[in-house]
């Protein structure tokens, strides 16, 4: 009977997950949606005004490091006070957060900072859901649900739900997946995905159309292909960390830092091709998957100025212009192997985010979610191998080492 009565007990707090779960995903997808189209129409804005508007970036900078140390609390920490909160390091997680990173991602990219948007995406949804999970008698429901809160915001920015699941997982503690989460994750993915779509925010897919015969040499150039992603992904995490601690120790005030190190990216963005290495850089993948010039630096003045742009402490994330890094390089190596471009840039696309991030399983399903699934054999070697020299990185500097914890 004891047996039967915790059995049922374990289902009940299943269900209520999952109808948490559901409404999780309803309010983080809505949110992204907001904050995804706001994000989109500051590109644009951004993309017709370039010289009047890069050069105040050090100014933007400024009132964004002036807001959060005054009403701010710890929520600067960004992305490392969630894994904090995941690893029961901190409480509580300021809701304050989600309007601040949010605002803030906005100035930095209608500026012209060379950042991501998967960061805040997060953030809001492990703010949001962690925030309900406290509130719950359930073993283990605030790590639980700020997973799950994880893939939501993921999902919902990016309608890769499947992709989400999995990043939110796996990304806390490389080598472990939290299957605790597994369920309410998948619904919250699901349902913030549908809702962002539902509401109007579009997703990026693109049709490759490659003929291509799975034969011994072309595994042999898609392993090549695994190593030099996954290298060059170890480097933008390896080389991010170094460049954040570099710059905090030489400029310890954060307000005079992001004033210097503005001007010098906004003297850059506008002297290196007009802003074409400003905001997200969906300009660079657009332009490797669609025939578009591509110059053979364009991966690499995207990979330093957003590392620039991040130590600085502009606020957004890594995610798309890791995504662009690898699209561009895969574009420029694609000639040298015989490959066709926009296969071998959405290889590099997928590889060198899993990379970055440390993880295996996430990048393998953003392949098959916006490329398509008759291309799943080539995503899961490449992520495999990239995963394999990435050098045990992460752009993440507070996720743990499952090996380390052993």
């Amino acid at each position: 009977m004891l047996a039967l009565k915790k059995t049922l007990n374990n289902y009940k707090d299943v269900v209520l997950l999952g109808f948490i779960a559901i409404l999780i995903g309803i309010l983080v997808g809505a949110i992204d949606t907001l904050f995804g189209k706001v994000l989109l129409e500051i590109t644009n804005i951004r993309s017709n005004h370039v010289f009047q508007l890069i050069p105040f970036l050090p100014l933007a900078g400024i009132l964004i490091i002036f807001t959060y140390s005054k009403i701010g609390k710890n929520s600067i920490k960004g992305m490392s006070l969630i894994f904090s909160v995941g690893f029961e390091e901190e409480d509580t997680i300021p809701k304050r957060l989600v309007p601040l990173v949010m605002v803030s991602t906005w100035l930095t990219h209608l500026f012209g900072g060379s950042a991501g948007r998967e960061g805040v995406a997060v953030q809001i949804g492990g703010t949001v859901a962690h925030s309900i999970g406290r509130r719950l008698s359930i073993r283990n429901s605030s790590k639980i649900l700020l997973i799950t809160g994880m893939s939501a915001g993921f999902a919902g920015l990016f309608q890769t739900p499947i992709a989400a699941i999995f990043f939110a997982m796996e990304v806390l503690t490389a080598g472990s997946i939290e299957y605790c989460a597994l369920f309410p994750c998948i619904v919250a993915s699901f349902v913030a995905s549908y809702t962002s779509h539902a509401l109007g925010l579009e997703k990026f897919s693109v049709n490759l159309n490659c003929s291509l015969d799975l034969n011994a040499y072309l595994v042999v150039k898609v392993v090549l292909l695994g190593i030099l992603f996954g290298i060059i992904g170890g480097l933008f995490a390896h080389i991010l960390n170094l460049s954040k601690k570099f710059f905090s120790k030489r400029i310890n005030n954060p307000i005079l830092r992001i004033f210097i190190l503005g001007c010098i990216l906004s003297v850059l963005l506008l002297l290196l091709h007009k802003g074409r290495y400003a905001g997200l850089g969906t300009n660079l993948i657009g332009a490797s998957f669609f025939n578009d010039k591509i110059y053979g630096y364009d991966w690499l003045l995207k990979f330093l100025l957003t590392i620039l742009t991040l130590s600085a402490g502009f606020q957004g994330g890594e995610v798309t212009p890791l995504f662009s890094i690898g699209s561009c390089l895969g574009a420029i190596v694609s000639s040298i192997l015989g490959l066709p471009i926009e296969f071998a840039a959405a290889l590099g696309y997928v590889a060198v985010f899993g990379s970055a991030t440390n993880t295996i399983l996430a990048p393998i399903f953003i392949g098959v979610e916006v490329f398509g699934y008759d291309y799943l054999p080539y995503f899961f070697v490449v992520s495999a191998i990239a995963y394999v020299f990435n050098g045990n990185k992460s752009i993440y500097s507070a996720q743990k080492i499952l090996d380390d914890l052993n």
